[in-house]
């Protein structure tokens, strides 16, 4: 496969994907669609919250592993094979951590505003 399309379809999916769950949140609690943990489920103002930074950080990082799958593409001296879905998989990572982390700084166990 064509290095550059093996970007497109991994890191540039992510990226397009990040790019809707940012433009279109998910209004209310369910079980489909958005950031769904326990704890983000607990009431709407911590499915709110941390849809809001899961997306924003989804799309930085996203973003950011796009880019350098572009790069990867661009001076790889063979064919690419597993790159592109490392950072995939940390962008989804790091995104999920720094959320977890935002949450835990910003409610209570019981899902009260500290």
């Amino acid at each position: 496969m064509n290095p550059l399309t093996y970007i497109l379809t991994t890191n540039g999916l992510l990226f397009l994907l990040s790019i809707i769950f940012w433009k279109f949140p998910p209004k209310k609690i369910n079980a489909i669609y958005g950031y769904r943990t326990p704890k983000a489920m607990q009431n709407q103002q911590i499915w709110d919250f941390a849809n809001n930074v899961f997306n924003k950080n989804l799309l930085i990082y996203s973003g950011i592993s796009f880019l350098a799958g572009l790069v990867f593409a661009n001076f790889a001296t063979k064919e690419l094979s597993w790159q592109p879905m490392v950072l995939v998989l940390l962008s989804i990572l790091v995104s999920i951590i720094k959320t977890e982390r935002a949450l835990s700084d910003n409610f209570t166990d019981e899902g009260q505003r500290k």
